[in-house]
């Protein structure tokens, strides 16, 4: 009988191990999930980093194709800073931009008296599916930034009222004739998460000379949709970070003065760029509804002079009311910053991040068509005014 009993038990245990390891029976392990969490939908603001927190790798300057600028401005006679630090001041990002190390070319190899060598056969064109496009090593992941508690994240020390600018209207006045506004890249080599057609060789992680994948293809398709409204727009596609990323500040502030000063229409100047938000191994597109979201960053008074910061303010606060009560969640809040980013050029100066490294071409192109829409009738209403 007992020899029974332990033959029953054995078989009912064999017979438990088997089930087990076949996954008819689940057995979950305290701590661990089972599946994967699926991405947010709905992000504070602060929850996740911003402002350029993607690391950037070195990599050697390969040639690319010759910038084109729409407008060439008329040189200046001096390509002096504008402006001096205070002795006392800590040295800024516009300090530091000043201090960019030319750029050499490699010297050309002196003609020998050897023999030329036979030209070896020429290979056949590489095709687009053969190219060694660059592929992200980050997951890139979806997510939209809310506004929390206030439409503007302001990391000075100013006190400022941003619900209260948030509901005026552009206080700007956009000349009849000449051109009205200038679209500016400062880093043009900025571009996005490759995405079906839309890939490119990279120049580091996230940048291209490519104008047909970074940032100076949204700035000419922001200028079209503009111009349906009756604007004339000038855009500037010179690469200001290639080949040296340091001092790009310090070259596209020069390249904005002549401007001015060729075209003293010029009313507003936009200097467009591509967010960095993440980390080594995931990079954030922010969107909504299938655009990606946009954000002013804003300079203000610090250790260098900015007196006309609050007028710029107002007018990126205003925008993005217009913005916000069009489509809502496509702007995420303003930041202001102690940093001028060349806006004490100029009153009618502003940043605009499109997007950033998790997000595609396609949605950055989405996302100025909608930002022009809403914006567009209002600044065309203050032509004349």
């Amino acid at each position: 009988m007992k020899f029974k009993v332990f033959t029953v038990v054995l078989l009912g245990l064999c017979f438990l191990a088997l089930a087990v390891m076949s996954g008819a029976i689940p057995v979950t392990v305290p701590g661990r999930a089972t599946d994967k969490a699926p991405a947010a939908e709905a992000v504070p603001a602060a929850a996740i980093p911003t402002a350029k927190s993607m690391p950037r790798v070195t990599v050697p300057p390969t040639a690319g194709p010759t910038p084109v600028r729409t407008a060439s401005p008329v040189p200046s006679p001096t390509a002096a800073p504008t402006e001096t630090p205070e002795p006392t001041a800590a040295p800024t990002e516009a300090a530091a931009e000043t201090a960019a190390s030319a750029y050499t070319p490699k010297p050309t190899t002196a003609p020998t008296s050897e023999p030329t060598a036979a030209p070896t056969e020429t290979p056949a064109p590489t095709t687009a599916d053969e190219t060694a496009w660059w592929e992200p090593e980050a997951v890139a992941v979806s997510t939209t930034i809310t506004w929390v508690r206030d439409p503007i994240n302001n990391v000075t020390d100013h006190d400022v009222d941003a619900f209260a600018l948030l509901d005026r209207s552009p206080e700007i006045s956009l000349p009849g004739s000449g051109p009205q506004i200038l679209i500016i890249h400062t880093h043009g080599t900025e571009a996005y998460t490759p995405d079906g057609a839309d890939r490119y060789e990279a120049l580091e992680p996230y940048r291209t000379t490519d104008e047909e994948q970074n940032v100076t293809r949204v700035g000419r398709a922001l200028a079209d949709a503009l111009e349906e409204y009756g604007l004339d727009v000038l855009v500037d596609t010179e690469l200001y970070d290639y080949p040296n990323y340091d001092g790009a500040y310090a070259r596209s502030g020069q390249a904005m003065e002549d401007y001015l000063a060729q075209y003293p229409s010029l009313a507003m100047v936009i200097d467009l760029h591509r967010d960095a938000i993440g980390d080594g191994e995931v990079a954030y597109g922010p969107v909504s509804d299938g655009a990606a979201q946009m954000m002013f960053v804003m300079g203000s008074e610090g250790s260098l002079s900015y007196p006309n910061w609050e007028k710029n303010l107002a007018l990126a606060m205003s925008l993005q009311g217009l913005v916000d009560e069009a489509y809502p969640h496509l702007m995420r809040p303003t930041t202001l910053c102690s940093n001028r980013y060349n806006q004490q050029l100029t009153p009618g100066s502003l940043l605009l991040e499109v997007g950033a490294t998790g997000n595609t071409l396609q949605e950055a192109l989405a996302a100025v068509d909608l930002f022009a829409q809403a914006v567009g009738p209002a600044l065309a209403a203050r032509v004349g005014a």
